[in-house]
């Protein structure tokens, strides 16, 4: 027992507190000083240690305290350590590509600071802000150890003072026997939040937030050594370690804030930043910290400028923490945890001044639920640090967990396919889904492009494929629940039928017709399809029916709009009640997952004339919005939306902000990643962008990390490098080589430039693994033998060159089989010391039979003469960048390597890992299109395996997960079982 004098000489009263298990002393890093234009008027608090061992209050005197405001008002003073800057979590900050200084902070979901993470919380203090008056309770602990095992615990000795002044400051003391040399030894750890109350259950939160931490992975992401290199100098974000002693709470212009409350803190700019608080804190040096786990604002987040869709109270919680000082503190702020009903408005949004109910990551953007538990009341407020750590962040399961037992399927899930093209990303997902012992099925399709639709058909008879635009598929959709509501056919078992067009069953009603002997009238025989839209260019768009007529062949059927057909009710009723129980068209709680890539036209690339100020008012950009649409219509589990790089490159990445917010205001969840097809197995680059999304009840779907080596052909978009699926630098990892060409068809036979056959034999066995592969039969890489898959393959389909004109043919014939050769090897071209190529003077101009000249004038002018792409040959050993919808030799290296002609379009279909028994329809130009077009299978059978695994909840909450390589390598398909015929 102790007695203490304070400067009242008011005898300070004593209370025990038992010792608690703890952790080393936390490192706080230190934040960078604002702007000098900045201001602050504020009457700071300082608490000084008298001799005797009791605390006084000093305040500024009326000079002192003129003259400390008038430097402060000074524009060319700068006091560090009263300004610092707050937080701003945007986009271009957290995902950077090239600022070195952004670093040095901590996470709570890795219990480790991430030095290398290339983002920094800029702290600043706004202009107008004054700072409060600040009083502090506080609470000092005792770190000791024996044997090696370090303890904190809090002497038997406490304080209570009163201090001198206009506002009464109460703290209570409790003294660390440690030295700073010892605490700059001890490990840095996350901090125990320590509030009044009962020992027992402090001791018991310290002991699991100690165990929770050590639990957690040491896992970092893609880093760039440039930028992970720590400048030690740089105080902006150094760490700080003198902590000389803790507190309860806070007294700040009369109110008293708690461990645990939410604040209001200083920001750059007119917003205030909100944040939770975690400790109070006194450094030796006499400085009192906060520290405080943040929330972002929807605009802070990677949303930016698309966040306006989102209400100004909706707020995501984050676990990035940091140390301020007191002064940014402004006030309380109310802050509560909703749960995160899909699709649920904001009319019934709680009475708090904010409110949360999903979880924001920088890395690869991610937004996910967090658990309803989280709070024991529902309230941010009560809400428990220790139990947060171990149920939101629980550590990825083994990796041997995440290989499936082969052999029984555990659930069918049903897939719509939107800007289905050929079908690549279904074929993907769906043998993706096998390997994780899910059954996938195609049910719907949707493309505007015919020859498209009619090689799904061909390769998907199970899908029902629709040749329309998405826009009438939507509004049919809308339509075709009216029917169903009306018709009353809610109740009736509904069965999927193995049947690819609903023309080929034909429901039969004649009763109902108008029989009449008047020429101008005609008897329906039945209804045999259903479309919204102007199928026939008459001008009148709406809902109509297909019509079978009586005594008329299929080839007169005719598309009726339905008031034409109000007399037919009966035939009505019946096409409506077998359309639903055969499943025709999905209704809302049909589709388990949506995927597709709109095309997004107005903003590529290639195109000049952009819609740079407002991207989503132009045509050729409105199929992202029809795409989310659907997916707000539908409500699926899963969502997969892939489209080109440059949706996040161009146009400040607004069309890839617009359909991740879109998806947030849904309340899915989401997670954006920027993925190579090389990293799969397959010898070109192509990166594309995929965004998934998962309903709030599902487990959110991790990306594969890459199975293959790759040889990068361009760059990533800066400021999502983050994003880019990869392994870190010096992370191990087990990768197959990357494959070229040769890997690819170096097995396929020759055939001339103008190929007419439409299938023939393979003239030699596949030489490379991956050729055995992608010889197999569909019944073998399927595992199945659905739709009549065969076990055997021994034709060669789709091996047929776009022809060469025969001015071009007598080109290509000219350019040598070489590895680097072009136009520049034919006769006539000089190239110059600075890499230009011109027509020689010296030399007679060669022409063709056809008068124009050999080499034409166009080589000359791309890219100033500069250019080797001209008529140029690919080689054995090199990849493609990205395989295209035209192969144009004029301006592209697209020549075979050893023969003269382009690439064939089976050449191009492996490129993109479509299987030999993968059958495309249509001209030959446009079965290139088709092919260049559609996601990569290899890409998508590893997107399809990671959300199998999530379906199943086999998942971590890691954003990356590792591929099982006995599944997804092409060493597992052994020569004998690919068979080849005899000649």
């Amino acid at each position: 027992s102790q007695s203490f004098k304070s400067n009242g000489n008011k005898d300070a009263k004593i209370m025990n507190i038992d010792r608690i298990n703890g952790m080393g002393l936390r490192r706080s890093p230190r934040l960078s000083s604002a702007p000098p234009e900045t201001k602050d008027c504020s009457s700071k608090t300082i608490f000084k240690s008298s001799e005797n061992g009791s605390y006084s209050e000093t305040r500024p005197s009326g000079t002192d305290k003129e003259a400390v405001l008038s430097k402060r008002n000074d524009p060319n003073f700068s006091d560090e350590k009263q300004r610092r800057k707050s937080p701003r979590f945007v986009a271009g900050t957290e995902h950077c590509g090239g600022n070195g200084s952004l670093r040095k902070f901590q996470d709570l979901n890795s219990g480790f600071p991430l030095k290398q993470l290339r983002r920094s919380l800029k702290i600043s203090q706004a202009t107008k802000n004054v700072c409060p008056d600040v009083s502090i309770t506080r609470l000092d602990m005792d770190e000791r150890g024996s044997s090696g095992e370090k303890r904190l615990g809090i002497s038997p000795s406490s304080v209570h003072a009163t201090e001198n002044g206009d506002s009464n400051a109460s703290f209570r003391e409790h003294r660390r026997e440690m030295s700073v040399e010892k605490q700059l030894k001890t490990p840095s750890s996350l901090s125990t939040l320590l509030a009044e109350g009962d020992s027992a259950e402090v001791n018991s939160s310290s002991n699991r937030l100690s165990n929770s931490c050590d639990e957690q992975p040491s896992k970092k992401f893609k880093i760039s050594s440039a930028e992970s290199d720590i400048d030690d100098d740089d105080d902006e974000d150094k760490i700080v370690w003198n902590v000389e002693c803790h507190y309860a709470q806070a007294e700040i212009d009369g109110c008293t804030i708690n461990l645990g409350d939410c604040v209001y803190i200083k920001g750059e700019e007119a917003k205030h930043h909100i944040g939770r608080i975690l400790e109070f804190f006194r450094t030796t040096d006499g400085e009192n910290y906060f520290r405080v786990q943040w929330f972002y604002r929807a605009e802070d987040t990677v949303m930016k400028q698309e966040a306006t869709l989102h209400g100004e109270s909706r707020l995501f919680y984050s676990t990035i923490v940091n140390d301020n000082l007191i002064d940014c503190i402004i006030s309380k702020v109310s802050v509560t945890q909703i749960s995160p009903k899909f699709g649920s408005k904001s009319n019934s949004l709680p009475q708090s001044d904010f409110y949360f109910d999903m979880e924001y990551c920088v890395d690869y953007s991610t937004f996910c639920t967090l658990p309803t538990d989280i709070f024991s009341d529902n309230s941010f407020k009560s809400h428990s640090s220790s139990k947060c750590y171990e149920e939101v962040f629980p550590t990825t399961p083994a990796f041997s967990a995440n290989i499936p037992s082969f052999g029984t399927y555990k659930a069918q899930l049903t897939k719509l396919d939107l800007y289905s093209g050929c079908g690549g990303m279904s074929t993907g997902l769906c043998l993706g889904a096998k390997a994780s012992c899910n059954d996938l099925v195609a049910k719907w399709a949707v493309d505007s492009d015919k020859s498209p639709c009619e090689s799904l058909k061909l390769n998907h008879p199970e899908t029902h494929v629709r040749n329309e635009a998405a826009d009438d598929f939507l509004q049919l959709l809308k339509e075709w629940e009216k029917l169903c509501k009306q018709y009353r056919v809610k109740n009736l078992e509904r069965t999927y039928p193995s049947r690819s067009r609903i023309s080929e069953t034909v429901w039969n009603n004649a009763s109902s017709a108008k029989d009449s002997g008047t020429p101008d009238e005609h008897e329906v025989s039945s209804l045999v399809d259903i479309c919204y839209g102007d199928p026939c260019d008459t001008g009148n768009r709406g809902l109509k029916f297909k019509v079978c007529w009586k005594g008329y062949s299929a080839s007169d059927d005719t598309w009726e709009p339905i008031e034409s057909l109000r007399n037919c009710q009966e035939c009505i009723q019946e096409f409506v009640t077998n359309g639903f129980r055969s499943k025709i068209l999905p209704l809302r709680g049909d589709v388990d997952v949506i995927c597709g890539g709109p095309p997004c036209q107005g903003i590529s690339g290639y195109n000049r004339h952009r819609n740079v100020d407002s991207p989503l008012d132009d045509e050729k950009n409105r199929q992202i919005v029809v795409f989310v649409d659907i997916v707000e219509y539908l409500k699926p589990k899963f969502v997969l939306m892939e489209n080109v790089v440059d949706i996040m490159r161009l146009v400040k990445a607004s069309l890839g902000r617009y359909a991740l917010s879109r998806l947030v205001l849904m309340k899915y969840q989401a997670r954006l990643g920027i993925v190579a097809a090389g990293c799969y197995g397959l010898p070109q680059f192509r990166l594309r962008v995929f965004l998934f999304g998962a309903h709030s009840s599902e487990k959110l779907p991790q990306f594969p990390l890459p199975t293959h080596d790759v040889i990068i052909r361009y760059g990533y978009p800066a400021e999502f490098e983050r994003n880019t699926v990869a392994y870190d630098e010096g992370q191990p990892r087990q990768l197959e080589d990357a494959l070229v060409l040769r890997d690819s068809f170096s097995d396929l036979p020759p055939v001339a430039n103008n190929e007419a056959r439409e299938k023939m034999t393979y003239e030699k066995p596949p030489e490379t693994d991956f050729q055995r592969y992608i010889r197999s039969s569909e019944y073998k890489m399927t595992g199945s033998e659905l739709n009549g898959a065969k076990r055997i393959t021994n034709l060669l389909y789709d091996h047929r060159p776009s022809p060469l004109s025969e001015d071009d043919y007598i080109r290509v014939c000219l350019n040598p089989k070489r590895k680097g050769a072009n136009f520049r090897d034919l006769p006539g071209v000089i190239v110059g010391t600075d890499n230009v190529a011109w027509r020689g003077r010296t030399q007679e101009q060669q022409f063709l039979p056809s008068g124009k000249p050999l080499v034409p004038d166009y080589v000359f002018t791309l890219k100033q003469g500069k250019s080797k792409r001209p008529f140029a040959r690919l080689w054995w050993d090199e990849t493609m960048p990205t395989v295209l919808t035209a192969p144009f030799c004029h301006s592209q290296a697209i020549l075979h390597p050893e023969q003269d002609w382009l690439l064939t379009a089976r050449e191009w279909a492996r490129l993109q890992g479509f299987p030999d028994y993968y059958r495309f329809r249509g001209t030959i130009k446009e079965r290139y299109c088709q092919i260049g077009n559609a996601v990569a299978v290899p890409v998508g059978r590893a997107l399809g395996y990671t959300m199998g695994m999530a379906f199943q909840k086999g998942s971590g909450n890691e954003p990356l997960m590792i591929l099982p390589p006995k599944v997804f390598s092409f060493h597992q398909y052994p020569v004998s079982k690919i068979i080849v015929p005899k000649h």
